[in-house]
């Protein structure tokens, strides 16, 4: 009886633990709801943000501001640290060290750009752009759609334009008015080929040096000159190094705003929703502060009495934009025809 009774005990133990394992096996294979948009919310993300240029200027600011507003809209789970005046990379270095995921964000001038995609010659074309609404209307219409759409063939994300102001010419040799002025001189620009046939086609010598360097270069007489915004002028000294500077706001200094494509991917849709809002912020209020900001630059550099100012005038720029035709001619065989067309519906 005692036998029966154990053998009974093991039967029924078997049947239980045979039920039990089958539920929880069926249990485990249901799939399980998960909310993309909560990945990733309880995890801390640290953005390294690489730029060039001073604090003090229109860039450096905006850089400054956007990392507050993200902390402020992520409550602190993504924070932006700052590195201004190249303290991590030069401006041509941060494009590899973003795609290495060693820096998160960059705002690289338009001209560093082209190294990249040729399309963005398209900003660099000179005198392109007559006024500040003109590049807003490009910049935030179709031709920055094309731009990003174009980029993001290299894994770049695209998430905004920085707007700044239009560029100067500076030297130190003689007062720049008509284009056979500038003919010999050597000019230090950026690494766009666009940039540099600009100078070419007039008879001066284009030289590349990085942005960080260009003080030393003009104090040492390496160079004769350069070309940049007031803003740039001003707050790194160049015009203490330089005896003339020509008013032309012949090409516009703008910035791309980039992050790694597939870094951006990672990020949880709801900190991208953030980043996105404070850069929106960012921009609105850099549109309506940097004409401000060169404009107070210009009268600092006016009454510092170091530089001899000429202002072009209309027609003098009409006579420079006929000397620059060439330009126009070699590059609308390289831009995307797209791009050249909404460029000539901008400029009608």
């Amino acid at each position: 009886m005692r036998g029966l009774i154990t053998i009974c005990s093991f039967l029924l133990v078997g049947v239980l633990t045979a039920h039990y394992i089958g539920f929880a096996h069926q249990a485990d294979s249901d799939p399980k709801a998960v909310d993309k948009e909560l990945e990733g919310l309880n995890e801390k993300y640290v953005l390294r943000f690489s730029h060039v240029v001073a604090e003090n200027t229109p860039k450096g600011l905006a850089a400054s501001m956007f990392a507050q507003l993200v902390r402020e809209k992520t409550d602190g789970w993504v924070e932006v640290q700052v590195f201004p005046n190249a303290m991590l990379y030069e401006a041509q270095a941060e494009f590899d060290a973003l795609m290495k995921k060693d820096i998160h964000i960059i705002a690289p001038a338009l001209s560093e750009v082209t190294v990249i995609d040729p399309n963005w010659l398209v900003m660099d074309l000179p005198y392109v752009f007559r006024n500040e609404q003109m590049v807003e209307d490009a910049l935030h219409g179709r031709i920055g759609e094309l731009l990003f759409n174009s980029i993001s063939d290299y894994g770049l994300h695209g998430i905004t334009y920085w707007e700044n102001s239009f560029k100067q010419v500076t030297n130190r040799i003689r007062p720049i008015i008509n284009p056979e002025d500038i003919e010999g001189l050597s000019v230090r620009v950026m690494p766009s080929e666009a940039l540099s046939d600009t100078y070419r086609v007039l008879g001066a010598k284009p030289r590349l040096f990085p942005f960080n360097e260009v003080y030393d270069v003009l104090s040492n007489g390496v160079v004769d000159g350069t070309e940049n915004t007031l803003s740039n002028i001003y707050s790194k000294g160049f015009y203490r190094q330089q005896n003339y500077m020509t008013v032309s706001n012949h090409n516009y200094l703008g910035y791309a705003v980039f992050m790694n494509g597939k870094f951006w991917d990672s990020l949880p849709v709801d900190h991208q929703n953030s980043i996105i809002e404070a850069m929106n912020e960012v921009t609105v209020w850099l549109r309506e502060h940097s004409n401000k900001i060169n404009t107070e630059m210009l009268a600092r550099i006016e009454n510092s009495n170091l530089i001899e100012i000429h202002h072009q005038t209309e027609s003098e720029k009409m006579v420079w934009r006929n000397a620059l035709k060439p330009v126009y001619e070699k590059y609308g065989q390289i831009i995307d025809p797209e791009l050249i067309t909404e460029v000539t519906k901008l400029q009608e």
